[in-house]
Order: structure tokens, then C-alpha cells, then sequence
């Protein structure tokens, strides 16, 4: 493959080429209630070509080979168009050329587990909230993504790598009278289908708690101190830090980009975020980019002091600063842009137990339930939280939103938890879909939070 690939920008004359050819296998299978409701699988391939000429970037992707010809000529004519309509030149910056081929270490290929097998497991998790008085229905699906890549470019890069994701979960709903909640649920990761068996109590103790929650009462509104749990403080983490951390969303941004210059002090001093695409096994683990280059870890905020942000290589140069692996495509249809790989608040030193003692009066909020960002505020739904007082956990409320701005929140986040979980499922949908973009982090202890409730 790297042959032809070679082939196909051979005869470019342009600064810079790069083409991808993707092979991507997708099996689905999805249960509404009782009802197997979705089975299938399907194979797809195609390739993105990348030319850089004059100062004008341009991409095309095709699904067929024979077509390779016409998509890198209109890749040409359109970078030198391209060229003509901008105010400044795209540069590329350095980076090492890399030869290799990287495949994931799997606990079960999921290409080698036949799909009577994968939905006896689907159906044996959904069937177990609906064995209880009380649970309405499910809505539990599988999936498993496999992107076979190969990256050839006109500097000599020659990168073969596999991305596997798996995931099995979906939504719990319970019901009594007109009062209707529901849990979410989720397993997997990039580790292989293993991680996908023996999960029934984590089934169960979701279920568990979409029948709690019919007892719950409204939260009722106002300011709080708060802690999150390591989703919801992953969540904000992505949302409401995170984007403002890729260099392509604030780059045509003056007054961003003097917010988030690096040096500025934007967080309390106890807090640092990292995002790190090279940890094995987690959601948003690989190893290269989709530009072909190697990724690495990149420490975003130290001790409240914004020290980095992630870069695509045009974006790289267009900052003065190094390239760091983070842009990445949904698949073969798209060229890259910056994405998070994965992104979390570091570690601190206190349980979750000293945690609740530092907040003396206030609320334990757990889990994400959607949520939408407005520049620098905020406002996200949790699926459930607990009235805390004199430090120790109470009764059960629903019903919450958290809303905020980003840069009041960072200076109150005065405590982090020791007890890092990051995502079994993630997402992201900046201008294409990301499934493999994963957040976690520690418990973390918020002042002065705006609560929406009753």
C-alpha cells in the first residue's frame, strides 16, 4: 500500500503532499426495550489527499484508486485558488518524518468475535434493568469502529497504525406516574472487547440508581459549593477548557488569543490539566496524528499558569510554536483538524472523604447529562447529586444544571481529588465526529457555583 500511495503524489508539484487511505469496518447493534431495533456491519475505504502550494492548503478525498490522478490535480489547482484569496501563507511546521507501523496491544480483537456473540452480550446487559418494577425501558446499544490507516507524505513518512474502539452502553430509563428520569451507561475503550465482559454490576448499580431517582427531590436553586465527580469534572474539563485550548479555534480570535496567551495566570494554584494521547489503553490513545505526527503528552495549565495548547502543524507555525500530534480526522471523508486527545485535571493529594469535610455545606454532583458552551460561560446538565452537610453525604437530589463562566470557575476549582478515572466513552462533534476524544479526571471542590432547580 505505501507504494501506491507514494505513487499518487509522485508527480505533485507543490511544496508539500500527503495521502491517507483508511480502511474502516463498523459493526452496530442497538436495542430500544425488548426490541432488537439495529444489526449490521459494513466495510468502507477511501483516501484524503493534502496539497500545499503557493501558501494554499487544499484536500480531496475519493474512494477510488483509479481516481487518484484527477483528486491530486484538483487538490493543486485548488491550493494555488486558495493561494490567490488568503492574507497570509499556510506554513507547515517541522516535524520528524516517521516510518513505522504501530498496532494496538488488544484484550480481544473485536474483529475476531463473531457478532452472535456480541449481541448475546448486548442483550444480556439490557435485559437486566429490565427485569425491575419501575425501569420503562432501555435504549442499549454496541458498537465497535476499526480504522485501518496508511500515511504516506512528500517528505518521506510512511506510518501504518490501527485505531479499535469499542464501546457498549446507552440510557436506563425508569418511570413513575408523569415522572419520567434516566441513567446513562458506559463501557469500553481502545483496549479490545474484554473490556466489554463481565460488567453486570455496573449494570445493575445504574439501574439502581434510575429507580433512586424517582424517590429524589428537586434540587432546589442558588449558589453552592460544590464537588464533581471525575466525569463531570472531565466534562468541564473538554467543554468549557478544552477547546479554548486548540490553537485552530482561537487563532482568528484577538481577544481569545490575549486571554489564552501562555503565562497567563487563568486558575487556582492547585490546579494543572494535561491532555496526553499516549497513555495505552485509554479512550483516546494513538500513537501519530492524521498529519503524521508523533503525539505527545502536552501539559496545558500548570499550577493555574497556562503553559501550552495543541497544535496542527499549520497552526504550529502560524503560532511560532512546536507541533504536538493533535490533529486528527473522523476518517478517511475528512482532512484533520485539532482535536483533544486525553484531557483531564492532574491528580491532587485528597480523597474523596476529605473532599466532602472541605466542603462542609453544599452539593455532590455526579455525571454529565449533556450541555452546551457560549464562548466563555457555561451551562451543563448532571444526571443526579446528593445535599451535603457538615461534610458527610445526604439525601438524593435530581434535576440539576451547573452553570458558570470558564475563567471564575478555574480560580475557584480549590481542590482536586487523588482519584483520576478517565472516560470509557467519549465524543466530540467539532466540525466532524470524534468518538475516540476522552475526558476524565479527579473529584474536584468548586466555590460559589450557579445551581438551576426549582
Amino acid at each position: 500500500m505505501f507504494e501506491i500511495l507514494r505513487s499518487m503524489i509522485s508527480k505533485v508539484s507543490a511544496l508539500y503532499a500527503d495521502v491517507r487511505y483508511e480502511i474502516m469496518r463498523e459493526t452496530k447493534i442497538a436495542f430500544n426495550g425488548r426490541e432488537l431495533f439495529h444489526i449490521g456491519s459494513n466495510s468502507t475505504d477511501g483516501f484524503v489527499v493534502r496539497v500545499l502550494r503557493e501558501g494554499g492548503l487544499s484536500s480531496v478525498s475519493f474512494t477510488r484508486q483509479e481516481d487518484a490522478g484527477s483528486a491530486v490535480r484538483t487538490a493543486e489547482e485548488n491550493a494555488s485558488l486558495i493561494a490567490r484569496h488568503i492574507k497570509k501563507p499556510v506554513e507547515f511546521a517541522k516535524t520528524d518524518v516517521i516510518k513505522n507501523t504501530f498496532l494496538p496491544v488488544l484484550a480481544e480483537d473485536p474483529r475476531n468475535v463473531p457478532v452472535d456473540e456480541k449481541l448475546r452480550l448486548t442483550k444480556t446487559y439490557n435485559d437486566i434493568p429490565l427485569k425491575y418494577d419501575g425501569i420503562a425501558t432501555t435504549n442499549i446499544h454496541y458498537s465497535d469502529v476499526v480504522r485501518e490507516k496508511y500515511f504516506v507524505s512528500s517528505e518521506g513518512a510512511e506510518i501504518r497504525e490501527d485505531l479499535v474502539t469499542a464501546a457498549l452502553g446507552g440510557l436506563i430509563t425508569s418511570r413513575e406516574g408523569s415522572l419520567t428520569q434516566n441513567v446513562r451507561v458506559g463501557l469500553g475503550g481502545s483496549g479490545g472487547f474484554a473490556l466489554l465482559r463481565n460488567q453486570e454490576e455496573e449494570f445493575e448499580k445504574r439501574t439502581a440508581t434510575a429507580l433512586d431517582l424517582l424517590d429524589a427531590a428537586p434540587v432546589s436553586g442558588g449558589t453552592f459549593n460544590v464537588v464533581l465527580n471525575q466525569d463531570l469534572s472531565g466534562v468541564f474539563t473538554h467543554e468549557a477548557f478544552g477547546h479554548f485550548s486548540e490553537a485552530d479555534l482561537i487563532e482568528d480570535s484577538p481577544t481569545m488569543r490575549e486571554r489564552m496567551q501562555t503565562g497567563a495566570a487563568l486558575g487556582n494554584e492547585v490546579l494543572s490539566i494535561t491532555d496526553d494521547p499516549t497513555m495505552p489503553g485509554q479512550l483516546g490513545f494513538y500513537c501519530c496524528d492524521d498529519e503524521g505526527v508523533k503525539a505527545r503528552p502536552v501539559r496545558l495549565m500548570k499550577h493555574g499558569i497556562l503553559t501550552g495548547r495543541l497544535h496542527s502543524r499549520r497552526t504550529a507555525a502560524a503560532f511560532g510554536e512546536a507541533v504536538t500530534g493533535h490533529c486528527v480526522a473522523e476518517d478517511y471523508r475528512y482532512a484533520p483538524i485539532v482535536r483533544m486527545g486525553n484531557i483531564f485535571i492532574e491528580p491532587g493529594k485528597n480523597s474523596l472523604d476529605e473532599l466532602l469535610s472541605l466542603l462542609g455545606n453544599g452539593l455532590y454532583i455526579l455525571d454529565s447529562k449533556g450541555g452546551q458552551t457560549s464562548g466563555e460561560n457555561f451551562t451543563f446538565g448532571a444526571q443526579y447529586g446528593y445535599i451535603v452537610k457538615g461534610g458527610k453525604k445526604g439525601l438524593m437530589v435530581r434535576d440539576i444544571n451547573i452553570s458558570g463562566n470558564l475563567y471564575h470557575t478555574l480560580k475557584n476549582i480549590t481542590a482536586a481529588g487523588n482519584d483520576l478515572v478517565l472516560g470509557k466513552t467519549g465524543g466530540c462533534g467539532k466540525g466532524q465526529l470524534n468518538i475516540r476524544s476522552c475526558h476524565g479526571g479527579p473529584h474536584i471542590l468548586v466555590r460559589d457555583v450557579v445551581i438551576g432547580g426549582v
